[in-house]
């Protein structure tokens, strides 16, 4: 909005001329995200606990993870609904709204916010812990991510080539099969932020890293001076796209605020299913959905250690984790909740990193 309304000014002021750079854009998008979501926090948070929208902790698997977690009953839940709002009112203030890839991406995140939301809804209603079926939960996502995907391949300017980390030359050609790649991404992505949901902050932590890191990697897909130096797709348009990945990490490190251990309010499905399906969309349009496997590599540890405890409990008898997802399992091992969100945290960092330096290992 602020770019339709000031740039056009240019020409009265040449200050204005400030609102055409996405760096500018990005930059007070994420200040601007940060600072709502501390404002609107105590307000949220207060609005939860009157309407009596908590938590609610069943007793999984073990007393002893019971135990460790029965004071977080009651805590309200659902604060992704600001998460959202804080993202989706940043991104139009801050960004360019002609933009195909923003409309795109403000869109899928919304609807992936309102599959999140009517799961926490029945979880209220039921009182329990369990809200949407898997196979409802899974549907929502699905056609979404195959919508996605459809649009994309039919899409004669976006290309379905997958490029590889760490090489600059080889590229492997998808087809029509980059439909079906685009679902595994999306609806892959969405679910490993929500297993990752267990801890406080642990998950919205991690989102707050790995949107700084596409937040630069959107930048450089979408600029062709940059792109063309570093040997990586160019994707015109997708640069707008740092904008709304910086309203992400804005949002999220606003939330970590509030959502910190001991957490004052928990974002729920309505927050993780959004923000992980956001992540992946991001991913697939600037292409860098093999790069999001390490960049985002706690949540497909979260992902896998669930795979696996499953995998070989149906097939084998056995569980290798004490519990699964694996933050669980570190708890059981006596590590205290703040030392596994921490040390996980310093991991995501040193992901970050490693994924924006592989732009030069090529």
């Amino acid at each position: 909005m602020f770019y339709h309304l000031f740039y056009p000014l240019k020409d009265l002021w040449f200050g204005f001329n400030v609102f055409r750079y996405i760096t500018f854009r990005a930059a007070m998008a994420s200040v601007t995200a940060l600072i709502l979501s501390i404002i609107l926090g105590p307000v949220f948070i207060k609005m939860l606990s009157f309407l009596d929208i908590g938590e609610y902790i069943r007793k999984k698997h073990t007393e002893q993870l019971y135990e460790l977690h029965k004071d977080k009953k009651g805590t309200p839940t659902m604060g992704g609904i600001l998460i959202l709002a804080v993202l989706v009112i940043t991104t139009l203030l801050w960004s360019d709204l002609t933009n195909k890839y923003v409309i795109l991406v403000l869109a899928s995140t919304v609807w992936l916010g309102l599959v999140g939301f009517i799961d926490d809804c029945l979880k209220l209603i039921q009182k329990r812990s369990k809200g949407l079926s898997l196979f409802a939960k899974f549907f929502g996502q699905l056609i979404l991510a195959v919508s996605i995907g459809t649009y994309l391949y039919l899409n004669p300017e976006f290309s379905t080539q997958l490029e590889l980390p760490f090489l600059k030359d080889l590229v492997i050609n998808l087809g029509p099969f980059f439909v079906l790649f685009c679902v595994l991404v999306i609806v892959g992505s969405s679910n490993a932020v929500n297993i990752t949901d267990g801890l406080d902050g642990l998950a919205v932590g991690c989102t707050a890293m790995v949107a700084f890191t596409f937040c630069v990697l959107s930048y450089i897909a979408g600029n062709s001076i940059f792109s063309n130096y570093l040997f990586i797709t160019y994707v015109p348009g997708v640069g707008e796209l740092s904008v709304f990945c910086a309203a992400m990490l804005g949002a999220t490190m606003g939330f970590l605020w509030y959502n910190s251990h001991p957490a004052q309010v928990f974002m729920g499905d309505t927050g993780s299913l959004s923000l992980g399906g956001a992540i992946g969309i991001v991913a697939v349009l600037i292409k860098k959905e093999l790069l999001l496997l390490l960049a985002g590599g706690i949540f497909v540890v979260e992902a896998l250690s669930v795979i696996i405890q499953v995998a070989s409990f149906k097939f084998r008898g056995r569980r290798p984790f004490l519990m699964a997802p694996i933050h669980h399992h570190f708890q059981l091992k006596g590590l205290s909740e703040s030392k596994v969100i921490v040390r996980f945290w310093i991991i995501a960092v040193i992901l970050a990193l490693v994924s924006l330096a592989t732009l030069k290992l090529r």
